[in-house]
């Protein structure tokens, strides 16, 4: 637990650079974040910024969707930009993605950063409920970026990219 002198929010938000005009988080938000983070309860927050506790977990759930959809937007456009974009169809055995990464980035020219054990678990944790032990359920887009790395995202409609 942290000393109630780790708790100054301004020192928080200013030590981890936050600026609000680059943010997707308010200021509050940002600071009652800061604040959780480092152990402090919801009630104690609101004495030290003057409001409620409900409001303090209305500010707190906020601020969680904004960092989720932060996340979402990032991978996302990481998917959009990546040069190696691989459809995995329905029914696919989770066994033949690694050869279909690897075949595709090497007429790519771009090297994955995953040996097949691993580039297995992240796409199956990844993609959650769309691979259910070693089928995937749902077509899948998985792309590979410049720089080797995957992402992977359920595909709304993966036949638009064959």
């Amino acid at each position: 637990m942290s000393h109630d002198s780790d708790l100054d929010p301004d020192e928080l938000l200013d030590r981890a650079g936050f600026d609000a005009e680059t943010n997707v988080l308010t200021r509050r938000q940002a600071e009652v974040l800061a604040l959780r983070e480092r152990g402090a309860a919801q009630a104690a927050i609101a004495d030290r910024l003057g409001t409620s506790r409900a409001n303090v977990s209305s500010i707190e759930a906020s601020a969680r969707e904004n960092v989720r959809k932060a996340r979402e937007t990032v991978a996302f456009s990481e998917a959009l930009h990546a040069p190696v974009r691989i459809v995995v169809e329905a029914g696919t055995d989770l066994y033949d993605v690694p050869s279909r990464v690897y075949d595709a980035c090497d007429e790519a020219g771009v090297k994955v950063n995953h040996a097949a054990p691993e580039l297995m678990k992240r796409v199956s944790d990844e993609a959650g409920s769309a691979v259910e032990n070693r089928a995937v359920r749902e077509d899948l887009l998985l792309g590979v970026t410049t720089d080797g790395e995957m992402t992977v995202r359920k595909s709304m409609d993966a036949s638009r990219e064959r």
